[in-house]
């Protein structure tokens, strides 16, 4: 089994979790996916009350919180609490805080030296995103892209539907049966009523997290519908539906969250599925190229 996580390690409890799920006992792993369904009120409980509810013993909720690396229980619902008020944050909050959450020293106001900052923030949080993401749950993802027969359906929050779009945008070239779902919430039902176990339904969503989506995973997840979730370091709520969740760092200096890391990766998995299925891309893109150039007419 790897080494236990730092204690000092910026990934979120969340994170970690999924990362040695693979690597722990059957009983571990069954209290580590009820947490990750009900992050992270459930950790919040007291030893007895989470081992009671996940059918283990307390000693094995004990065991699991030192392979994340932490001391004991009362650091473990520290961390928890941190993450909880991370996850609130609102714009008005993050004011003049810095992408570790503590208030940063004077840097310089120029616009050079807030330039330089954010860049190298942004970069950094692409490298560690990267850095993090289990590859089984990568190709996995990938693999649910490049299958054709299944129906992939995409949406995103107020800020992540953008990327959805982008991303069922350049889907639709190169397979067939990609829809990206808009408007109101009533209209995303209408969609569950013609998905079932071979669909999936990827969900963008970073904090503050969108209640609908939630609700629309779960309603999906109960059709058998294979939830995708790409979200941000603390993981969205979404995850307790979702069958694969990749995560991307999203703060940077700036009242604002970045979603530059997100999208990254998506270009990523983008790039990983037409290459799997280039033969049948090809030919999608080639028949494309040749409906521009008629109608684009002669010269």
């Amino acid at each position: 089994m790897s080494a236990p996580p730092r204690q000092d390690d910026s990934r979120s409890l969340a994170q970690q979790l999924t990362q040695i799920l693979t690597e722990i006992t059957p009983a571990e792993r069954r209290a580590a996916h009820m947490l990750l369904a009900n992050y992270p009120v459930l950790g919040l409980e007291t030893v007895a009350e989470f081992a009671r509810r996940t059918h283990v013993s307390a000693p094995t909720i004990l065991r699991l919180v030192a392979k994340l690396g932490l001391s004991g229980y009362p650091e473990f619902q520290r961390c928890l609490r941190t993450e909880l008020e991370a996850q609130a944050q609102s714009p008005l909050s993050k004011e003049r805080f810095s992408p570790s959450g503590e208030t940063p020293p004077d840097q310089g106001t120029g616009l050079a030296s807030r330039l330089q900052r954010f860049q190298e923030t942004v970069a950094a949080n692409i490298a560690e995103t990267f850095r993090n993401i289990p590859a089984a749950e990568f190709e996995a993802v990938v693999g649910l892209l490049a299958d054709e027969k299944r129906r992939i359906y995409l949406i995103g929050g107020r800020f992540t539907d953008g990327i959805g779009r982008y991303m069922s945008a350049h889907l639709r070239i190169v397979r067939p049966g990609v829809t990206h779902l808009i408007g109101q919430a009533d209209n995303w039902r209408d969609h569950l009523l013609d998905m079932g176990s071979r669909d999936v339904l990827i969900v963008f969503d970073i904090r503050r997290y969108s209640d609908d989506l939630s609700l629309l995973a779960a309603e999906a997840a109960k059709r058998r519908v294979t939830v995708v979730l790409m979200t941000d370091q603390w993981l969205s709520p979404v995850a307790g539906s979702a069958r694969h969740v990749l995560a991307a760092r999203v703060l940077v200096p700036s009242n604002w969250d970045s979603t530059a890391a997100i999208l990254t990766l998506v270009e990523a998995l983008l790039a990983a599925t037409t290459e799997k299925i280039w033969p049948s891309a090809s030919r999608r893109i080639a028949a494309l190229e040749e409906m521009r150039n008629r109608a684009a007419g002669p010269d």
